[in-house]
């Protein structure tokens, strides 16, 4: 069943749907989606953790003690702790980028949700956020979840992802296929 459900596929995606299911069972999952998002934002605001999480020169107990603390010093429950410290000790850690995405998504499915992935050249306001959620929710059907991310190559314009679809109304890219018509041309 794994390789039927594309959330699940792979690694990162078994780990993800183990913890969602502890999660589930001990009615947790919206505590250990928050513990979930505070451990992602201090990843990608920490260049020594993200070092930690990546190297494969911190053995496995290092790795295991310092998540600990980091769990500890940033009140993560026992579950996702447990969770985190269990991937360190299996030299997971590397993937728990990966297994984050899988389990929001799996809670979304939960929810009725569905996540899409958007890059934008600049941070989208509240309003661009909310009309986006809008028209994502009528091409779809289902409520969207928005994962944001900036990318300042894009130049302008929007890449969406929801499920295997993408549409990608980039500036970039279009200045790309142009490049390439004119090639085609000349």
């Amino acid at each position: 069943m794994a390789g039927e459900d594309p959330i699940i596929a792979g690694m990162a995606g078994r780990y993800a749907l183990a913890l969602f299911e502890l999660a589930l069972e001990a009615k947790k999952l919206k505590a250990v989606e928050g513990d979930l998002s505070n451990f992602k934002a201090l990843l990608d605001g920490s260049s020594d953790l993200e070092r930690l999480v990546r190297s494969p020169v911190f053995s496995a107990e290092e790795q295991v003690s310092a998540v600990a603390a980091i769990a500890r010093g940033a009140k993560i429950s026992g579950l996702t702790s447990n969770f985190l410290q269990l991937i360190a000790r299996n030299r997971r850690l590397f993937a728990v980028t990966d297994m984050i995405r899988a389990f929001n998504a799996l809670a979304a499915r939960h929810r009725g949700e569905i996540t899409a992935e958007v890059t934008s050249a600049t941070k989208l306001s509240a309003e661009q956020t909310k009309s986006l959620k809008a028209a994502l929710k009528s091409a779809v059907g289902l409520d969207i979840q928005i994962t944001a991310q900036t990318d300042p190559a894009l130049l302008g314009g929007l890449v969406v992802k929801v499920g295997s679809r993408m549409i990608d109304t980039s500036l970039k890219t279009k200045l790309n296929n142009l490049q390439f018509a004119m090639k085609e041309v000349g």
